[in-house]
């Protein structure tokens, strides 16, 4: 039975446009597939803060930048009016991902971003909304876009988890015995998803 849906926001239902590997390099920060902000955050208080402050710029040029991706506003919809809680887990910062939100009229039950808790590749960046909202992992499913995803959503034991487009250079650091769904868009989404609600009775 799925009674909930983590979703991420960036590259999934959000298309940012900035090349975050650019930002990566200009930070000397290596490409070994985890977070920016994993990376800040090891970093002196000094260095860190001035890192930071640019991610934060980068972020905010994705707010100004980036479009819904087709197809999100409808999924949302579909969820909800089946009893489906939908939660957005993302790396961003909360102030980005509340820009994104407000100005496209997306609604959420729960919100986790970095300064929440764990963030992806994590498990608890899945399993901490879950528990807020008395849920258990195997009752969710996982809607995302890349190995952080998958990995978190495989670590925390959720068993649906679909992957939109995921990036070739992403299937380096996918678990091997992870299971998910690769879709193309939105829509394939939703036609999945509609198949698993209806199949748990929802």
């Amino acid at each position: 039975m799925i009674r909930a849906v983590l979703f991420d926001l960036d590259g999934t239902l959000w298309e940012n446009p900035v090349r975050w590997d650019d930002l990566r390099r200009e930070l000397g920060l290596p490409p070994d597939g985890l977070p920016i902000y994993w990376h800040i955050a090891q970093l002196p208080e000094g260095e860190r803060k001035r890192a930071e402050a640019r991610l934060r710029e980068k972020e905010a040029e994705g707010v100004r930048f980036g479009r819904l991706k087709p197809g999100a506003l409808e999924l949302l919809e579909f969820l909800r009016a089946r009893g489906v809680r939908c939660v957005l887990v993302t790396n961003n910062s909360r102030e980005s991902a509340k820009e994104v939100l407000q100005a496209h009229s997306l609604s959420f039950d729960l919100i986790w971003t970095r300064e929440d808790g764990a963030m992806k590749p994590s498990p608890e960046a899945f399993l901490g909304p879950l528990r807020t909202l008395g849920i258990p992992p195997e009752e969710a499913a996982v809607v995302g876009d890349s190995h952080l995803d998958l990995q978190a959503g495989h670590a925390a034991g959720i068993s649906t988890i679909i992957l939109v487009k995921p990036a070739a250079w992403m299937r380096n650091f996918f678990p091997p015995d992870a299971n998910f769904i690769e879709v193309e868009d939105l829509a394939q989404v939703k036609h999945t998803l509609f198949q698993l609600v209806r199949s748990s009775g929802s």
